[in-house]
């Protein structure tokens, strides 16, 4: 007997809000955004989509930040809501990254060490989807070491000039504001202070990064200056914030949606093509979607440690890496299925390039990247997890 290939499965039980899930699902398959993710589909080469209008339905719902305080845009719920919505926004094939940088990110930043007054002067424009927010971290020569940033922010009077540039981030063309960490004292660890920085004004240059994707990086020049009223958090000490909110972020929801949606792609083809007959090919099916679930539930388990108050960065690192790692596989597994026809590109014509093999086969390495590569998810996991030395 040939076992069962499963389909998408249900929430676990401890994360489980199926009444409010269902309501999320039957709107992203609603005509207005399939319409909206048509016209997607069908941008021209080099176009990448921005602040979507999706999100600003989302917003009208208070669905775009679940877990928000109502005051700020969002319906006071818990974190497992916001995952139920990134999730299903994931299976849907709605573009995620604006989200991730606007709600999941920037707005986590400010809800954490934002002071009252900034909560409440630029979370509801991000809650609400009318604004669209970005990080500047990463620095030429430097990557991921946050630690060696050398982009500097100076007193001048009672503000700050932030001199420096960033590389790799993402929306910054489209977005209006950015978080950004600078050096405000000499020191490795220790010294980054972060502020809010607009980018409409002057003294801000955003130039393309092309790369293999369709969705551009960023090269951003600053010299600017910032008040104390848009620096977030502590002064000298935003590293230590960083951190926290890194582990909030690396939950993995995200990331196993978007395998979940291209394997169930993968699966779905190879029945088109009439290959579930050949056993070797449904057993690594099988193996594969296996995986994927308990990828899922290593997500959620992240996910309920955010709700429980006990955040464990090994946690996260772990979910972050075993979820961006399934993506390797799957691409893998797509090739193998499509042949030749795999390497079909919107170039010819196919479908948009979410729905290509040759377009995963370009995106899935930034899933291992962001938010962390999976070299430094291991280091977490071996150093604070198994006690092992850097």
């Amino acid at each position: 007997m040939t076992a069962p290939l499963t389909t998408r499965p249900p929430a676990p039980a401890a994360a489980r809000s199926d009444d409010f899930r269902a309501e999320v699902r039957t709107f992203l398959a609603s005509p207005e955004v399939r319409e909206e993710l048509r016209r997607f589909s069908d941008l021209p080469a080099g176009r990448e989509p921005g602040h979507l209008e999706v999100f600003r339905l989302l917003g009208e719902r208070g669905w775009l930040a679940a877990n928000w305080p109502v005051e700020y845009g969002g319906l006071g719920l818990r974190a497992v809501d916001a995952a139920t919505v990134a999730e299903e926004l994931g299976l849907a094939g709605v573009p995620d990254v604006a989200h991730v940088l606007s709600v999941d990110i920037v707005g986590l930043f400010l809800l954490m060490a934002g002071t009252d007054e900034q909560k409440a002067r630029h979370l509801p424009p991000l809650a609400r989807g009318e604004r669209l927010a970005t990080v500047l971290y990463s620095e030429p020569g430097v990557g991921s070491d946050l630690g060696s940033l050398r982009t500097t922010a100076e007193r001048e009077g009672e503000r700050w000039r932030v001199t420096g540039r960033k590389i790799y981030s993402q929306k910054s063309q489209f977005a209006s504001q950015a978080l950004c960490a600078a050096r405000t004292c000499d020191g490795t660890g220790s010294g980054i202070t972060l502020f809010l920085v607009d980018l409409t004004g002057p003294g801000v240059r955003v130039s393309p990064i092309w790369n293999a994707t369709e969705e551009r990086f960023d090269d951003v020049t600053l010299d600017v200056l910032v008040g104390d009223d848009d620096r977030i958090g502590p002064l000298h000490a935003g590293f230590a914030v960083l951190n926290t909110c890194l582990a909030l972020e690396r939950t993995g929801i995200d990331y196993q949606a978007k395998v979940r949606r291209w394997f169930d792609s993968v699966r779905d083809t190879a029945e088109q093509l009439g290959l579930l007959g050949d056993e070797a090919l449904r057993q690594r099916l099988v193996a594969l979607d296996t995986e994927i679930l308990a990828g899922r539930l290593l997500a959620y388990q992240a996910v309920e440690a955010v709700d429980a108050g006990a955040v464990d960065p090994v946690v996260s690192a772990r979910s972050k890496w075993f979820n961006t790692e399934l993506a390797r596989a799957v691409v893998e597994l797509a090739l193998d299925v499509a042949g030749l026809a795999g390497t079909a590109t919107r170039w010819d014509g196919e479908p948009g390039w979410r729905e290509t093999v040759e377009g995963i086969y370009r995106e899935s390495p930034n899933l291992r990247l962001s938010a962390g590569t999976s070299e430094i998810m291991l280091k977490v996991v071996a150093t604070l997890g198994l006690g092992l030395e850097g």
